[in-house]
């Protein structure tokens, strides 16, 4: 349809997908369940509230998918074109966000503002 969100990878340097190789490495069910939290991320034009998603830093936002104690964070950012970008993924252990962790969306970010091609269109 015209006018809708779209969602992709970034893709680093190397040409790999950092955020769907994590996507990839989950139990079927949890992954059933990043999907399913990022096909809705898409349908609310790159917009959730909490406790779905929360503001990181900048135009970075966290998208927060749990199953059980299980506790999986997708950084991405809403970019020119209505285009979601997925930067970066991990398993949160601390109450806190690990700095490092934002450190890595960061910089990809940067990475995407610097050359605008290197993601992989899903939707």
């Amino acid at each position: 349809m015209m006018g809708e969100y779209s969602v992709v990878y970034y893709r680093d340097t190397r040409g790999r997908l950092p955020v769907k190789e994590y996507i990839y490495s989950l139990e079927r069910e949890v992954a059933e369940k990043v999907y399913k939290y990022i096909e809705y991320l898409r349908q609310h034009d790159g917009y959730l509230d909490e406790p779905y998603s929360k503001h990181i830093h900048g135009s970075i936002r966290e998208l927060r998918v749990d199953f059980g104690k299980i506790r999986n964070r997708i950084f991405y950012f809403t970019f020119i074109g209505k285009t979601i970008i997925l930067l970066h993924a991990f398993s949160k252990k601390t109450t806190k966000t690990p700095p490092r962790e934002i450190e890595v969306a960061i910089k990809h970010y940067q990475d995407i503002h610097n050359n605008p091609g290197p993601y992989e269109q899903t939707y």
